[in-house]
């Protein structure tokens, strides 16, 4: 089934971006902005963690997560055990959310419209997974290159 795929991959990206978190050797260099890179890797970490509690737990599981997109980009010096605390429970909430999903809701149009155009279940969670993995990268990315 698709959702056991998903899940899959979720655990996989989830897991990866904790060891990218944790192998930072100065914690502060989570937050560390070079002129060409806009983002740093603990604003990076809070938006994706933001994104899938909002697109998969608050409109797919109905956890009542409320997003604060802004904070996700502007929140500084967030504690690195804070950033893996939330990557975890944001995995128990990525997979009880998923379980929920029958075969059907992944074949009908996700329950509002991104991108000002609606789409299926099926593919915005494959969109999700895609904007989770360009994220990831940018971290390891970001890591190798300013964490000195």
């Amino acid at each position: 089934m698709y959702t056991e795929t998903l899940i899959k991959i979720f655990t996989r990206d989830l897991n990866s971006l904790k060891k990218e978190i944790m192998l930072y050797s100065n914690e502060n260099n989570l937050w560390v902005l070079d002129k060409s890179i806009a983002n740093s890797s603990g604003n990076l970490c809070l938006h994706l963690i933001g994104n899938l509690n909002h697109f998969i737990g608050a409109v797919l599981g109905n956890t009542g997560y409320v997003r604060h997109r802004k904070l996700e980009f502007s929140k500084k010096n967030v504690a690195r055990t804070l950033l893996v605390q939330q990557i975890d429970e944001t995995f128990i909430m990525v997979e009880s959310s998923l379980r929920k999903l029958q075969p059907e809701d992944i074949a009908k149009l996700y329950p509002i419209e991104v991108f000002n155009e609606p789409m299926t279940t099926e593919y915005f969670l494959t969109h999700l997974v895609h904007h989770f993995s360009y994220h990831l990268g940018q971290i390891n990315y970001h890591r190798r290159l300013l964490d000195v």
